[in-house]
């Protein structure tokens, strides 16, 4: 398993691609709101990541027809943008992937469409705490099974599961590369991380049971139950101390 030690230049156009992913989250935010379609949010992030001389990663990446993923209510990940409304009530993950001068940048929120659940503002909320939580062992000279340990432990406490039929990854020059990171806790230790390791943290925590399945899309992925799933993923790059969220 071959894990890439960035130096300082490919750090910095990582953070570039990055920042790119982090300010195409912050215009989309003001935008998620009732009878918006996601095809509409496809197209604005599009047009937003190549205003910044960056593309977008997933467009054509094995065949996904669009810039971004959309992944509403029941859609745990990889949600193609399409005619669809936004409604009152709807939790809404979108993932974006950039690439900027060779390197990634790769990020997913889950946001709130106007008033939701109880329920489902709790699931939000448990998303991206989870990710903090691991991100308490993210550091040079752990291992990343205490990072996955973590997330899975706070899910559970919350009374969420995570999704283990996808994972976090390596990110760089490429926007999968190794080690894959679980989001739950694992029989080796993993890999020890190291100063200068890029990485795409990604809870995926559903609202029920973590069965999932793949709709005849070949993309969408759904609860197998149809509750609600949520998303929050940032691009990570380890150092002797916290670990620096390139992508916030």
């Amino acid at each position: 398993m071959a894990i890439f030690i960035k130096n300082r230049e490919q750090i910095e156009l990582m953070r570039a691609a990055a920042r790119i992913v982090r300010d195409t989250h912050k215009m989309l935010e003001g935008c998620v709101k009732p009878g918006v379609t996601t095809q509409e949010l496809d197209k604005m992030a599009d047009e937003f990541i190549r205003s910044r001389d960056a593309v977008p990663s997933f467009q054509g990446y094995r065949g996904f027809p669009a810039a971004i993923c959309v992944s509403i209510n029941e859609e745990v990940i990889h949600g193609i943008p399409g005619k669809k409304k936004l409604c009152e009530g709807d939790i809404c993950s979108i993932d974006i992937g950039t690439v900027y001068k060779g390197y990634h940048g790769d990020a997913a929120r889950t946001y709130k469409v106007g008033v939701v659940k109880d329920a489902h503002r709790k699931l939000t909320e448990a998303t991206e705490r989870c990710f903090f939580e691991g991100m308490r062992f993210a550091t040079a000279g752990r291992h990343l099974r205490e990072v996955s340990e973590a997330v899975q432990q706070y899910v559970e406490s919350e009374g969420f599961t995570v999704v283990r039929e996808y994972v976090g990854h390596g990110i760089g020059s490429v926007m999968h590369e190794e080690p894959q990171i679980p989001n739950y806790r694992t029989q080796t230790r993993g890999p020890r991380l190291a100063k200068n390791m890029t990485l795409a943290f990604e809870p995926m925590v559903n609202e029920g049971a973590c069965d999932i399945k793949v709709l005849n899309d070949g993309f969408t992925v759904v609860t197998k139950d149809g509750m609600y799933s949520a998303h929050y993923e940032n691009t990570v790059l380890i150092t002797d101390g916290e670990p620096d969220i390139l992508t916030l």
